[in-house]
Order: structure tokens, then sequence, then C-alpha cells
């Protein structure tokens, strides 16, 4: 479980496929000295298993399944990636509960700035629009999120200056992709609300 608080921006050192799967690894000086083999670290939003950890460098492998949830297979060397360690109960929640496992991908329609921050357009896929609500929360490459505006597919997200400054979002552009994760709550309350909506039968 994490909150969607970055971390640290770490850099990929490697993206390698290996067959039909993908060995990453990346430069994390602050957080790969805190890993052992077989931790979890989110990449970008994404919880990956740590294999191999040579400080500062931690290295994973994304099976098919993961790469065709993804954009990590989109991933070269010197990218920015976000990331973030797996929370714990001694830590506050800042952000909301993200549980790292992507719910799909998202597109950049555009990224102006707006004062001292800057507003983010995506479009999301339509199936997770039912999961979005204003002043709602969502994940964007692993980034706990406000929603300010929601208008069909596109989502609007207002950012601060701290967002931009310490996230990988400061290198981002029209057209890229971001990996998207809806506030697993709402998934929970509308499987649970189905069973109540649902027609009974006539006695």
């Amino acid at each position: 479980m994490f909150t969607g608080l970055v971390q640290e921006v770490g850099k990929v050192a490697q993206a390698e496929k290996h067959g039909s799967g993908l060995r990453l690894s990346l430069e994390a000086p602050r957080l790969a000295p805190r890993l052992k083999t077989g931790d979890s670290l989110a990449v970008n939003g994404c919880c990956l298993t740590a294999v191999e950890i040579q400080p500062p460098l931690v290295s994973f492998q994304a099976v098919p399944e993961t790469l065709k949830r993804t954009v990590l297979g989109l991933l070269q060397k010197g990218d920015a990636v976000n990331l973030e360690l797996p929370l714990t109960l001694a830590e506050p929640l800042g952000g909301h509960f993200v549980q790292g496992h992507v719910d799909g991908v998202a597109q950049i329609l555009s990224l102006e700035s707006e004062g001292e921050g800057a507003r983010l357009r995506v479009r999301i896929p339509e199936a997770l629009t039912p999961y979005v609500v204003e002043k709602g929360s969502i994940a964007l490459d692993g980034i706990s999120l406000t929603v300010a505006e929601l208008h069909g597919d596109e989502v609007g997200i207002a950012l601060i200056p701290h967002t931009l400054q310490n996230t990988c979002l400061r290198s981002k552009k029209e057209g890229d992709y971001l990996q998207v994760e809806v506030d697993m709550l709402a998934k929970y309350i509308e499987k649970l609300a189905a069973g109540y909506m649902a027609p009974r039968e006539a006695l």
C-alpha cells in the first residue's frame, strides 16, 4: 500500500526486453539503500518487486501482464520515474490509499502554466470515469492528486509548484502517457452497492 506521495525521482539506468518481459534498472540513491531483495517499490505508481539491489541501482522484472496494463515498456535510459516506498503503520497517510495496481493509461492533453503552478489535463479510459469525481482523488504516475474538473473522460488537475518540482511531471509534455489508478474505495463501494441495486425476482 502506498500514499501517492513521491519520495524520490529516480532515473532509468537500463530498460531491456527479456523475452516478453522487461528488466528494469533504476538509479535511486536515496531509496535503494533502504531496500532489500523482495521488497516492493512503486515505480510511476506501479508496484514492482526488487530482484537485485546494488546501490544506487535497484532492478526489477516486469512480466507481460504488467507491461500490458502500464507504459513501463516505453521507458528509456535516462527517463525520470516517480518512486515511493510502501506505507507503514508508523507513517501518516498524507495522500490517499494507492495500491500500486495500475487501472489504465491516460494521455496528456495539455500542461500549461497557471499562476505559480500549472493546469494538467488528461484523457482517461472511459471505463474509469465512474470512479472519478470532482475534488476526489486520482493517482497519475503514482502521484496522489485532487481532481479539479471533470468533463466526460477529460480530467483537469491543478498542480502546485512543489508537485512540479519534485515529480517527473516536470519533464512531461502534451501527448505523453501517464499510468492511472483510480480511488480504490470507489471500486469497492460500486461492488458492494451492486448487490443492493440488482433487480430482485418476484416472489
